[in-house]
Formats: C-alpha cells, structure tokens, sequence
C-alpha cells in the first residue's frame, strides 16, 4: 500500500473513533436489558480506542498533532496569527 492509502485508512479510522465515542450516550436510551447496555458500550469503547490509536498511526505525528492543537480548548479564541504562534 503506498503512503496515500495508509493516510486515508487513518482518516476512516478516525472517523469510525469518533462515531463510536457518539454513540455511547445513545446507548442509555435503547429499549434492551442492563446487561446488554454495559456491554455494548464497553465494546463501543474499545472499539473507538483502538481505532483511534490506529489511526493515529496512519496519518502521522504531524496531522495528528495540527489537529490536536485546533481541539484544545486553550486555543479556541486566539486569534490565527497568535495560534500559529503556539504551534
């Protein structure tokens, strides 16, 4: 597989991360057993875990760390010169 498809195996990855991390508050509400909930969202959980760090794999240290740096918090409401700044 050349460098391009193992990037985009990441991005789908990460993609399928963030869905099972969604998808937990969901499970809660779904008309099944006890049991069946702490189940299911343990196994969406690991799921979402190990996609993620596969993922993270793939695409690389520097997406992974460009987007990492627009998700935290601090850098929410600095301005793009001062955010380029940090980075």
């Amino acid at each position: 597989m050349t460098r391009n498809r193992y990037f985009k195996w990441g991005v789908v990855l990460l993609i399928v991360c963030v869905l099972s991390f969604l998808a937990i508050p969901v499970i809660p509400f779904l008309a099944i057993g006890k049991g069946a909930k702490v189940t299911i969202s343990a196994i969406l959980f690991v799921i979402g875990e190990i996609t993620f760090w596969t993922g993270a794999i793939l695409v690389g240290k520097e997406l992974l760390g460009k987007y990492t740096s627009r998700l935290n918090p601090k850098n929410w409401f600095m301005s793009k010169s001062e955010n380029k700044e940090s980075e």
